[in-house]
């Protein structure tokens, strides 16, 4: 499973990276993906959409099932990436390059999980 070190995570399984300038991207991790299996729809709130952590963010669908998509800290939309919206499958071949939304605003990133706690988390799940 790929963990990479320089992003944070929620048990929820999302990800994010801080920005330079305080913006974040966030998505979901490899972990979830393969969970979900084959990404065949994503709906994605709008831009500047105010989100408070565990606030939706949108829904991923796949052949498996629907899952809801949480916001992991405070923020402001600012971006949607309307490329995972086209062709869903990025988030499938590529979950680290396949962000969803840029956030703004950002708050409440020190509650997240680091690499390794992610990597305890997921090993435990597994």
């Amino acid at each position: 499973m790929n963990v990479p070190d320089n992003l944070l995570y929620t048990k929820s399984h999302e990800w994010i990276k801080i920005l330079e300038g305080g913006n974040a991207l966030v998505g979901i991790t490899d972990y979830a993906q393969e969970q979900l299996s084959d990404v065949v729809f994503v709906s994605l709130c709008g831009e500047g959409e105010k989100l408070s952590a565990n606030g939706t963010i949108g829904d991923v669908e796949s052949i498996k099932a629907v899952s809801e998509i949480k916001s992991p800290v405070d923020g402001t939309v600012v971006r949607v990436n309307q490329g995972v919206m086209d062709d869903p499958a990025l988030i499938n071949s590529a979950p680290y390059d396949a962000w969803l939304v840029e956030l703004s605003g950002v708050k409440g990133e020190d509650s997240l999980l680091s690499a390794k706690a992610y990597e305890e988390l997921i090993g435990d799940e597994a």
